[in-house]
């Protein structure tokens, strides 16, 4: 089911995306950077996607969005699905799916990338897809926080500039139409479905590293795990999906 916010009539150029589950701790903050105005100035609707959370996530959701989808059935969502479910309610050229604990360094810089893109104007032009670069927020920033996030922006970039589609799914911008084309998200996949969907984009049309898109994202599952562990993870899910068509991992475990 979903809920409609009148003011979101006008057709949209842009469509954020944020998959949600349980987000209650960040979720207000993150989509308080999508405000109402910012929206409007760049012909942006705002949709969450929600995996059946229990806690205040969804009353959060309808505050600040256009839209919200609720899945509603008993077995747990893939963020997959999350995505895809809220890329069906999408009205905009281009799609920007963005994750709850994730928001962009400079909004109105990162807007106004978007909007170029959208309109085929600038760097961008000609690009089906666009890589966000990754950081921790400078107030949260360790030295490894640092360390890591410059060697995997740097390795996404350089997949990029070997004509190979990647990018992380804390955020990734596609054209619809490419979207659509190739499936969208496959929705088997616990994990690795977003360089899977980066990686197909690629086979056919140009994924683009887009430095002036750099987002924030919470450090909580390094905090917990450690990096080296997530990459391990990440790793052995991406390797699974190359080659076995399946991710390693059967569900992928939320920190909150």
């Amino acid at each position: 089911m979903s809920a409609s916010n009148p003011a979101a009539d006008a057709h949209p150029m842009i469509s954020i995306v944020v998959p949600v589950l349980n987000e209650e701790k960040l979720l207000e903050a993150s989509l308080a950077v999508f405000s109402k105005g910012l929206r409007e100035r760049y012909r942006a609707e705002l949709i969450v996607s929600d995996g059946g959370s229990t806690d205040s996530s969804l009353d959060i959701a309808r505050r600040h969005a256009d839209r919200v989808v609720v899945h509603g059935e008993l077995r747990r969502q893939t963020i997959a699905e999350g995505r895809n479910r809220g890329a069906a309610e999408a009205r905009g050229d281009v799609i920007v799916f963005i994750n709850g604990d994730t928001v962009p360094a400079n909004p109105e810089v990162f807007f106004a990338t978007v909007g170029d893109f959208a309109q085929r104007r600038g760097d961008y032009r000609r690009a089906t897809a666009l890589a966000c670069p990754v950081n921790v927020a400078p107030a949260e920033r360790r030295g490894a926080d640092s360390a890591f996030h410059t060697f995997y922006n740097t390795y996404v970039r350089f997949l990029s500039l070997l004509r190979i589609g990647a990018g992380r799914g804390e955020c990734q911008v596609v054209r619809r139409d490419a979207f659509e084309s190739v499936g969208g998200y496959r929705e088997g996949l616990a994990a690795g479905e977003d360089f899977d969907l980066f990686a197909r984009i690629g086979l056919r049309a140009r994924v683009r590293f887009a430095p002036e898109l750099l987002v924030y994202e919470s450090p909580r599952r390094f905090r917990k795990f450690g990096y080296l562990r997530v990459l391990y993870w990440w790793t052995i899910n991406a390797l699974s999906v190359m080659f076995r068509g399946r991710s390693s991992s059967d569900e992928w475990e939320p920190v909150r």
